[in-house]
């Protein structure tokens, strides 16, 4: 008996050994990420999509980026910016990200924001026509998108657009959002019912998207992108124009990018980017929203250009953001290095870079980006 005892605790022994440890979770694979390692898990940096651009792959290893995006425009169909992405890809490693895979973005909307083109991309329409169509087509031929751009090695789409422009008329006042046709119609309830159709489209093609640009930029006189003081100063807290937002989030929206427009009625001192009550209190409060939160680019845009690359980083992710979208590697080290010092000095603000990593670590997780084995 004490014989046959000894083999069962051998035997039990070799099992334990020879069991393949558990795959790592979110919460694991931050545990083991070092302090510079998780900053790095927070920013977005841009590369032209038909070429590797030098700075921001060197970004991945220096900086621990852990996300690009695939900027400007591609007309030579799925190689060149499959190229890119796999290029992309091959600079993780345990050192630069702890083996996390990136997500890697683009814009491809539809009509005249379409970073994607050629051989092997869909036509897609614009999404006012796209708003035309009964949203079981609509979700079936974001579907197929959503295929074409899994080929490219993009995983998340920075769509769909559920800003609502309140007529065509103001459409031709609306820079940002109505003079490119990239409302879904002229309600809040077209806006919802076709924007959440994409998401759901994309998602059964298995490509992650961003609702945006919260709280709307469809009653807005000036492109953020190009001008300074862009100010909406219609919207409310509980106003009919978040439906859509509120709808995406409800259907599983897995990213919401921020506007950096200011909102007069909301938070009159910050761009919503910027701004804790915009942020935390309405999106993740009164909307609910646990996903990851993204903001518009935090490079180029001439809204924030008053503010030092330093200040729109630490200010976006002390606002309760997630993921500093920089279209332009340049900012990047500036950015960086502020959320690291900043991380390195105050138990409070690392405590939230924690918070922001392993909410993009749950998205990755759920694109199948986290490492196989544990880093």
């Amino acid at each position: 008996m004490f014989t046959s005892a000894i083999a069962a605790l051998v035997l039990a022994a070799s099992a334990a050994v020879q069991a393949p440890a558990p795959p790592p979770t979110p919460a694991s694979t931050l545990e083991a990420m070092s302090l510079p390692q998780k900053v790095g898990q927070l920013f977005m940096v841009g590369t032209p999509a038909d070429e590797v651009d030098r700075a921001t792959r060197a970004q991945i290893g220096r900086f621990h980026v852990g996300n690009v995006m695939l900027t400007g425009r591609s007309y030579s169909g799925v190689q060149d910016p499959a190229r890119v992405s796999r290029t992309m890809q091959r600079e993780v490693s345990p050192r630069a990200t702890a083996g996390v895979r990136l997500f890697v973005a683009t814009d491809q909307e539809g009509g005249q924001v379409r970073v994607l083109q050629g051989g092997g991309f869909s036509v897609i329409p614009s999404a006012l026509e796209q708003g035309t169509w009964a949203p079981a087509k609509l979700r079936d031929a974001a579907s197929t998108w959503a295929g074409q751009l899994r080929r490219a090695g993009v995983n998340l789409n920075l769509a769909p657009v559920m800003d609502t422009v309140p007529s065509r008329r103001a459409a031709k006042r609306n820079p940002p959002i109505g003079r490119y046709d990239r409302e879904f119609g002229f309600t809040t309830t077209r806006v919802a019912r076709h924007g959440v159709a994409f998401l759901e489209g994309m998602r059964d093609g298995g490509v992650a998207s961003s609702i945006k640009h919260f709280p709307g930029l469809g009653r807005v006189r000036a492109n953020t992108d190009t001008n300074a003081g862009v100010t909406d100063e219609v919207t409310r807290r509980g106003d009919a124009y978040l439906k859509p937002f509120r709808a995406g989030i409800d259907a599983g929206a897995p990213f919401v990018m921020m506007s950096t427009a200011y909102y007069s009625r909301l938070d009159p001192k910050n761009p919503a980017a910027f701004s804790p009550f915009v942020v935390t209190t309405m999106l993740r409060g009164d909307l609910g929203f646990r996903g990851v939160v993204i903001s518009d680019d935090l490079a180029r845009a001439v809204q924030v250009a008053s503010f030092t690359p330093a200040q729109r980083a630490l200010r976006f992710i002390r606002a309760g953001g997630d993921v500093v979208l920089t279209v332009d590697p340049d900012p990047l080290p500036a950015m960086y290095d502020a959320v690291l010092d900043r991380a390195r000095r105050s138990k409070a603000f690392r405590a939230t870079v924690d918070d922001a990593v392993l909410r993009v670590l749950r998205a990755k997780d759920d694109q199948g980006l986290l490492p196989k084995v544990a880093p």
